[in-house]
């Protein structure tokens, strides 16, 4: 599972008629920079997401991606490969590094 913002949605002319209520987003995956800064920005390459739960642009959703993200079609086949799976309302960060120094500046000894 991947963090992404939501830039906007995909209008399907013609669509496959096992994805009849999906709605198609554009999301940028968020780097481990990105949540650093907390700046709102994703940082990652954009890729278009199956979608059920109508996050607004901007929002922040979870995905995933392969063989997981057709799962909310089965039994039946569709032809998807990232699927939304939840909207995101906090994120609480904290790099390894960054928690393993925290961690040894509190210690006696460093």
């Amino acid at each position: 599972m991947r963090l992404g913002i939501v830039r906007g949605n995909v209008v399907l002319s013609l669509a496959d008629p096992g994805l009849a209520g999906t709605r198609f987003l554009i999301v940028e995956p968020v780097t481990s920079q990105a949540l650093v800064a907390q700046d709102g920005t994703g940082g990652g390459k954009q890729l278009i997401v199956a979608d059920h739960l109508a996050p607004a642009e901007g929002q922040m959703i979870a995905f995933v991606e392969g063989r997981e993200g057709a799962n909310p079609y089965w039994p039946e086949r569709a032809p998807v490969d990232a699927y939304c799976s939840l909207l995101v309302d906090t994120v609480d960060y904290h790099p390894p590094r960054a928690q393993a120094e925290k961690e040894n500046k509190a210690s006696p000894g460093g």
